[in-house]
């Protein structure tokens, strides 16, 4: 077979499971299979089966975007989440053949279900109208929003109105309805069964100094104090919960129900994992909790005893990221993605045997491609700071040539070196003959707490050392030439970006996604502007705006000389389109070449799930707009 590099139609021909279950008896895996739909520009996903001691997966559903499937303790039923009118619902299958049962119908939809131990019920969290029930949500629509607090609104929700997310519970007789056990201004999150049927779940209030409790149902609760919780597990040992620092930031850590940490002294971040943040729910294997954390900028997977310890890790190498894990007795599955990759299904056991691969989607998928793959580098800043990241190159080069600086979001997110189905100009662009850097600068995850700390109140200013000290590294060893460097980067990425040009004039081309430009509008603008303002910028408009300042990219505006190109979604809540607006006006006013490209209907995530046929356009419109203004492109 001929091999060639990735083009874009590759992007239709992807296969990328994610989600595995293994059934109470540890035998077969449940898992979602994502892909692209070219036809109807949609993305697509169904459940597959696939036994864990290995042979062919199969094909479980046919819908069109089914997810979340949850095996019933007795191993007879999987439910899981399928959309109905727009809307996600619960639906029943039995696993030996029949028809799939839709089981809730709610206007406001449903989220994925926790069983009850007994089989007999259902546990899931879903918005609800402080309205109730009844209410017509055509009509709220329309209506005024009146609102008295600042998280009115949610990125890729839009406007909330009077929506909250409470608990439901559905017994799963013929005909049953939902029954909501919470209710109030307040959001609910993880709930979770305990092994004699007590239900325990998180509640999150207030708006501007949020605050957060652990209930277990009609027994007790759990005040977080100086913590935030994020979700609540029942293992074996007891409630087990996420949390992180109420009035600050820091890393996600596990906690038990007297808030003593389960891993003191382990400097890593827990990830439980969420859109653009790879992980899985932490776990059991009898007196053992098995959990996912990033290192170095790649999510592994860990375990502790029960009692408290030093964890252990036992997945994962540098070259992989994990997301998305199941554990039965001594039995784990998860996704491992890796550099040749996008992810597949691995089963291994808790004290750390040979993994065996069960799906091969990597080869499956782009059987012709080969894949370029990432070089681990450490370069040391000014401050004599160590950074690290990663150097796409093709090996064969031996000249310097164009150079892309790629800038991750976050800012606490962090580059791995893993092909992960959706940077696609990263592959391209070194088809073409260009090197690809994919820095992780302090505040990156993986490096300890007081590395992911270190830009706090000083964004921009501390961190501009941790990308022009590598880039001129690079140039002065013969990899890239100092007249043909790029830059890109989105959400943070997009920030540093527009700070970068304002300050230095190492680039050629920039282009900046989701980017932030304006950190007073911001402030008053985005779903997050308070928690930024207040715990990451250090400063508030209002309160100390010259801190804020010195933090600014629109101040230094007026310097900028690099031709940018801006990509933003409009209906971006989490740095709203106002922000390119902005930059792009500045720009062009003085006479910058720019460009302003807006995606329709576009969250901030849109480049992760949004349409496909945008996330295609957002990946060459970089390429294009790279290689026009940076010359000697092959």
């Amino acid at each position: 077979m001929t091999r060639r590099r990735l083009g874009w139609s590759d992007q239709f021909r992807l296969r990328v499971p994610a989600d595995p279950h293994l059934s109470p008896d540890g035998g077969t895996v449940v898992y979602v299979l994502h892909g692209d739909d070219e036809d109807v520009d949609a993305a697509r996903s169904a459940l597959w089966l696939v036994p864990a001691d290995g042979g062919q997966p199969w094909q479980l559903t046919l819908g069109d975007n089914d997810s979340a499937p949850r095996w019933s303790p007795d191993g007879g039923t999987i439910v899981f989440l399928r959309p109905v009118d727009g809307k996600p619902q619960l639906w029943a299958l039995p696993v030996d053949g029949g028809e799939a049962r839709q089981l809730t119908f709610r206007a406001l939809g449903a989220g994925p279900a926790t069983w009850h131990p007994s089989g007999t019920k259902l546990a899931f969290c879903a918005p609800a109208d402080l309205g109730g029930e009844d209410v017509d949500q055509a009509r709220r629509a329309t209506e005024p929003v009146v609102t008295d607090r600042i998280d009115y609104k949610a990125d890729g929700s839009g406007l909330l109105r009077q929506l909250r997310n409470h608990v439901f519970v559905l017994d799963l007789d013929e005909g049953a309805v939902p029954v909501q056990v919470t209710s109030g201004d307040f959001h609910v999150s993880g709930a979770s069964w305990s092994p004699d049927g007590q239900l325990a779940y998180c509640v999150t209030e207030g708006d501007v100094t949020p605050r957060s409790t652990a209930f277990v149902l009609d027994s007790r609760h759990v005040e977080g104090g100086d913590l935030l919780f994020r979700d609540a597990y029942w293992l074996p040992c007891g409630l087990v919960l996420t949390a992180v620092a109420a009035g600050g930031v820091g890393h996600t850590r596990l906690v038990r129900e007297s808030l003593e940490d389960l891993a003191p002294g382990f400097d890593r971040n827990v990830m439980p994992g969420s859109g653009g943040y790879p992980g899985a729910a932490p776990q059991a294997s009898g007196d053992t909790v098995v959990f996912a954390a990033r290192d170095q900028g790649c999510t592994h997977v860990y375990a502790v005893p029960a009692s408290g310890g030093t964890p252990r890790k036992i997945i994962g190498t540098p070259e992989t990221v994990i997301s998305g894990m199941s554990v039965v007795g001594e039995r784990i599955c998860y996704v491992e993605a890796s550099p040749t990759s996008a992810g597949d299904i691995f089963v291994t056991t808790v004290d750390g045997g040979e993994p065996l691969r069960l799906t091969d989607y990597g080869v499956e998928s782009l059987p012709d491609v080969d894949l370029f793959t990432a070089r681990p580098r450490v370069f040391t800043s000014d401050d004599g700071t160590e950074v690290h990241g990663w150097l796409l190159r093709d090996p064969s080069l031996s000249e310097p040539g164009p150079l892309l600086l790629d800038i991750h979001g976050g800012p606490h997110n962090a580059w791995s070196p893993v092909f992960d189905g959706r940077h696609f100009y990263h592959q391209v662009l070194a088809a073409k003959g260009w090197s690809v850097l994919l820095l992780n600068p302090r505040a990156s995850d993986g490096y300890g707490e007081d590395f992911f700390t270190a830009g706090l109140g000083g964004w921009g200013v501390v961190d501009q050392q941790d990308f022009v000290g590598p880039v001129r590294a690079l140039i002065e060893s013969g990899v890239a030439r100092e007249s043909e460097i790029a830059v890109c980067g989105y959400s943070y990425g997009g920030y540093a970006v527009c700070w970068l040009t304002g300050h230095t004039d190492l680039f050629a081309a920039a282009v900046a996604g989701g980017c932030v430009s304006d950190l007073t509008s911001m402030y008053g603008t985005s779903d997050a502007g308070h928690f930024l303002g207040s715990r990451e910028f250090l400063a508030l408009p209002h309160a100390d705006p010259a801190r804020l300042s010195a933090q600014d990219p629109m101040r230094s505006v007026h310097r900028v000389e690099t031709p940018t190109l801006l990509l933003h979604g409009e209906n971006d809540d989490r740095c709203p389109i106002g922000q390119a607006e902005q930059w792009f006006t500045a720009l062009r006013v003085r006479g910058v070449p720019t460009r302003l490209v807006r995606y329709p209907g576009a969250s901030h995530l849109f480049v992760l799930n949004g349409r496909p046929s945008h996330r295609i356009d957002y990946n060459r419109r970089i390429v294009e707009w790279v290689d026009q203004h940076v010359g000697g492109t092959s």
